[in-house]
């Protein structure tokens, strides 16, 4: 019996596809590979024409903001693509998954551990604030962890520039780690939203 031939990869631009790690309301994120280089990659695809113009800015937005970063701790973006249709955020695979996934398995991790990987998201959250720029949507769920279990903060989708002199009013985040201003209806100017939600850390 011949062999079956085997399906071409699923490509977009340099990258093969090679399975799905994520899916939101409006994108789908897989897991590709370059095809030369070989490295492990997200890619978040995202269609469109699901979009109002509203969200379709705030996907642009999210791409702005994340060319503005380079931290160790925060997940690098590489490269967009984008066709009629669709868009391509090309970013930094975090192989070891979210810390949310790891507290559920293994339990809370020893003092020495959770020490570090404290520091490692004050430092990449102090980063974003000293370029102006606020998270808004920071959860265990968003805290990935790289090759080396150190850690990468993910999905800015919410984020947005703040100006002190200003205030933000957008409702944004998750309602267990909502700070009470934002509950409440207040107007914020940005940072004290992270700052509060950084004690829910479960590491």
């Amino acid at each position: 019996m011949a062999e079956r031939r085997q399906k071409a990869p699923i490509r977009v631009g340099f990258y093969d596809i090679e399975k799905t790690i994520g899916k939101g309301n409006f994108a789908v994120v897989k897991l590709a590979r370059h095809r030369i280089t070989k490295t492990e990659v997200a890619i978040k695809i995202i269609d469109k024409s699901q979009l109002d113009s509203v969200n379709l800015l705030k996907v642009y937005r999210e791409v702005d903001i994340m060319k503005q970063l380079d931290h160790p701790h925060i997940i690098k973006l590489f490269q967009v693509m984008e066709t009629k249709n669709m868009i391509y955020i090309v970013s930094e695979y975090a192989s070891q998954g979210e810390i949310f996934d790891y507290i559920a398995k293994y339990g809370r991790m020893n003092e020495i551990t959770a020490r570090r990987k404290f520091w490692q998201i004050l430092s990449a959250i102090e980063y974003c604030h000293s370029r102006r720029i606020v998270h808004r949507d920071l959860k265990a769920e968003n805290l990935l962890m790289g090759q080396n279990m150190e850690i990468k903060i993910a999905d800015f989708g919410f984020s947005n520039y703040y100006n002190p002199s200003e205030l933000l009013s957008t409702w944004c985040g998750s309602p267990p780690y909502a700070a009470p201003e934002v509950f409440q209806g207040q107007k914020y100017v940005g940072p004290e939203i992270d700052i509060w939600v950084s004690k829910f850390f479960p590491v």
